[in-house]
């Protein structure tokens, strides 16, 4: 179960966890123990996440992200099978702490007397400038 601060609990129910094999070095034990952890949990499917988590989460555009909505994590980061599913927690979690804290509303703000007067000024004097280059005559 995954706790977080806000009174979210993800139980183990709606984590579907799998033991693979890892890839990499680790010499004969990659090739026989299955050390590391495909993790999916279904964000559309959650009981226990609020719609609007839902929504931010959705809207991460995060590659572990599927367009159906599922979370996958693959843990591959240790040659021990617990410390991986500790892992592929572990990022489960600061994925869902991402989504919990709402995004800040952007306050609409004009430009000041000072800097309206400064972008004209720059303005002029370089149309002064432009205007100075004119077609070159022989006389």
């Amino acid at each position: 179960m995954i706790s977080r601060s806000e009174n979210i609990d993800i139980p183990e129910t709606e984590l579907e966890m799998t033991a693979i094999r890892a890839r990499g070095p680790g010499g004969q034990n990659v090739n026989k123990v299955a050390t590391a952890i495909h993790l999916r949990f279904d964000i559309r499917a959650s009981a226990v996440l609020p719609d609007e988590v839902k929504a931010r989460l959705l809207g991460l555009g995060d590659r572990r992200i599927s367009a159906d909505g599922v979370v996958n994590i693959k843990a591959q980061r240790y040659r021990s099978q617990d410390k991986n599913r500790s892992d592929a927690l572990q990022r489960l979690q600061t994925l869902v702490d991402a989504a919990l804290v709402p995004p800040k509303t952007r306050k609409k703000t004009r430009p000041g007397r000072k800097s309206k007067q400064k972008r004209l000024a720059d303005k002029a004097h370089r149309a002064r400038i432009k205007q100075t280059r004119g077609r070159v005559t022989d006389d």
